[in-house]
């Protein structure tokens, strides 16, 4: 073969390695996900590449690994890893995605704040939702120094947070999360709402400030769930309030026996000594005996004017009440009431 030919072969030759090598590194370019729906990484804090590359693997069905450490080499992502949830689609190419992890270009979550009985349920159900551990949420919510910094004390610190769903980040810290509620509350608590406090005060009988209507509001949910019939009950106790009548909130009761599971207040507990027990003392308890929900607060914001004194729950237990003015009527519901807690065998 003469030389000029040999030379045609090795420049073909070359040609076509050049073309391979530059369709390999265009696939692994373009290398991606197969993934019908988005799904989401999350990069904790105890993270490394490997653990991360083992997500990747798992999760989200990648068109090649190669690609997955090739940038995360050649990106340095050993140190620059954030914590943080990423999305991944099928749009998205490995590279994207260890740049998202590098720069912290994270997807927020919806976070659900719910309406619960005590701030270690919160903390419990904050810290499913977050890399935080619930733990670190309830020993914040536990410390004194930081309760007082926030402006709360340990009695009203359940009137922080205002049920609903908020868009935060998955990482966030316990500090950002509280920084978060505070701004909520005040953003909740508007020029509109603060309003109301003029009405409800001459309603009541007393001036009733924000807290004290944050905590009306959560005996109110504490006695239903019912929202068409939350204005009516917080009217109902606002009435004992301007009568200088004991509450007798059975919920409260249960909140200062500390039994949730109870079903049936006895006479037993409501001779439980605690600021709480409103059978025993006047007025409304020292703080929230729940967290409340924003129906429960405008419910005691915009309640109703009746003449209502005494309530008790219905016979059928369909969460309803039966509401009344005059004792001798409310001792004919209460007796309805018993008979069909007797029939159904509920001692306690």
């Amino acid at each position: 073969m003469s030389k000029k030919k040999t030379n045609t072969w090795v420049w073909v030759l070359l040609c076509i390695m050049l073309v391979a090598a530059a369709g390999g590194m265009w696939w692994i370019y373009k290398s991606g996900f197969h993934l019908a729906e988005p799904t989401y990484l999350y990069i904790d804090d105890d993270d490394n590449v490997d653990s991360i590359a083992h997500k990747v693997e798992l999760q989200t069905k990648p068109e090649s690994m190669r690609a997955f450490h090739l940038y995360a080499g050649l990106l340095n992502l050993k140190d620059r890893i954030q914590t943080g949830r990423y999305e991944v689609d099928a749009d998205m190419t490995m590279l994207r995605l260890i740049r998202n992890i590098r720069n912290h270009n994270e997807k927020p979550i919806n976070l659900v704040v719910p309406s619960v009985r005590t701030l270690n349920m919160m903390a419990g159900r904050l810290g499913a939702q977050l890399m935080v551990d619930s733990a670190k949420i309830a020993q914040y919510l536990n410390n004194d120094h930081k309760i007082k910094k926030m402006g709360y004390t340990r009695e009203s610190l359940p009137g922080l947070f205002v049920p609903n769903t908020y868009e935060v980040y998955w990482d966030m810290s316990v500090e950002r999360l509280m920084e978060r509620m505070l701004k909520e509350n005040e953003r909740f608590w508007n020029e509109k709402r603060l309003g109301k406090l003029k009405e409800v005060s001459q309603y009541a009988g007393e001036e009733m400030t924000k807290e004290k209507v944050i905590t009306l509001a959560s005996i109110v949910d504490s006695e239903t769930a019912n929202d068409a019939e939350k204005p009516t009950i917080a009217a109902l106790y606002m009435n004992r309030m301007r009568k200088q009548m004991a509450l007798q909130s059975d919920p409260t009761v249960i909140y200062a026996v500390g039994d949730f599971s109870i079903r049936r207040v006895l006479h037993e507990h409501l001779k439980v000594e605690s600021p709480y027990n409103t059978y025993r003392n006047l007025g409304l308890p020292p703080g929230p005996i729940r967290v409340p929900s924003i129906a429960g607060i405008d419910a005691v914001l915009n309640h109703d004017k009746n003449d209502y004194i005494y309530m008790c729950a219905k016979e059928d237990f369909s969460g309803t009440h039966n509401f009344a003015i005059s004792y001798g009527e409310h001792l004919h519901n209460a007796a309805k009431y018993t008979q069909a807690l007797n029939r159904k065998g509920i001692l306690r």
